[in-house]
């Protein structure tokens, strides 16, 4: 039962940036922004809150500070293809670029230094019943975050009037302004919410995963984060298991090297990444699957006529 309890606390650490950063974007391309920037995001989060959290000796403000770092990146990407209808494919991938090499550049004195780390909110009483008290109870504060965000991006998308107007932008975004609705301010708050969603699950990577700033310490979760939203056809708690799934298959790989296993560490780092490509290539396969609940107007640049 140790070692059971140890591979699913294993499992929960490694899932949630993915969580994060996934249930985030999920958001940003129902409304028909199609951001490839999320990694940049996430490493800029990640170099934020880990110099920002060494240098006030805070954790807390390292969060606030990873938050900040995303919603920044995220208006920079918002101004050139919102505002000044800049290619949004070429625009993301230009921001994971410039995220990687400013967070490189920002982080450079901070490569080896100790962190601080994000405690748990151990609940008293709840957090000593044996297995299930450490894996319910004894999580940190982001962990829950994330389970909170899925909850409320399902219940404003699906329940609410605001999800209403963001999912109608995201199909039509012409007849959504025919109607009244903002349309570039809507994307603009949406693109925020992505930002910030990104900048804490990479400061969540260097808070809580592993307390210290490596650089390009993300290793392609952006991506992963971006592939799971397709996977789970833009619904939330579809990407809530999505990310379960790539996290365990994530650590297993590591449990299995360990275990000496005669299997190529190569293939088993790797893992992570075929299971994305073969889940979207399958998705791909299937019409009716890629149709489903895909925002029609996804990528598409909208200009206002009056």
């Amino acid at each position: 039962m140790g070692a059971l309890e140890a591979v699913i606390l294993t499992i929960i650490t490694a899932s949630t940036p993915l969580l994060l950063a996934a249930i985030g974007e999920l958001v940003v391309e129902r409304s028909g922004v199609l951001n490839l920037g999320v990694e940049g995001m996430m490493v800029m989060g990640a170099v934020c809150g880990f110099a920002v959290s060494y240098s006030t000796g805070s954790p807390y403000l390292g969060v606030l500070a990873a938050i900040a770092a995303g919603v920044f990146m995220s208006l920079l990407f918002g101004f050139l293809t919102l505002t000044l209808v800049a290619n949004q494919v070429a625009t993301g991938l230009a921001l994971t670029l410039l995220g990687l090499g400013l967070s490189g550049l920002i982080g450079e004195s901070f490569v080896g230094l100790p962190g601080v780390k994000l405690t748990a909110l151990a609940i008293p009483g709840l957090s000593q019943i044996p297995f299930i008290g450490p894996i319910l109870f004894g999580q940190d504060i982001l962990v829950y975050a994330s389970f909170a965000l899925v909850a409320a991006v399902s219940y404003v998308m699906f329940k609410t009037r605001t999800g209403l107007i963001i999912r109608a932008i995201g199909d039509n975004h012409t007849s959504a302004h025919a109607l009244g609705y903002g349309v570039i301010p809507v994307r603009y708050a949406c693109v925020m919410f992505g930002g910030a969603c990104a900048g804490l699950s990479g400061g969540y990577l260097s808070l809580a995963y592993t307390p210290q700033w490596i650089e390009n310490m993300t290793g392609g979760r952006g991506w992963i984060a971006l592939a799971l939203v397709v996977f789970s056809t833009w619904l939330p708690k579809r990407v809530a298991i999505g990310a379960y799934l790539f996290g365990a298959v994530w650590i297993m790989g590591l449990y299995v090297q360990a275990a000496g296993v005669g299997i190529p560490s190569q293939f088993l780092s790797s893992l992570p990444y075929l299971v994305t490509i073969v889940a979207l290539v399958i998705i791909s396969g299937n019409k009716t699957l890629s149709r489903v609940n895909t925002p029609a107007c996804i990528g598409q640049s909208f200009v206002p006529d009056r």
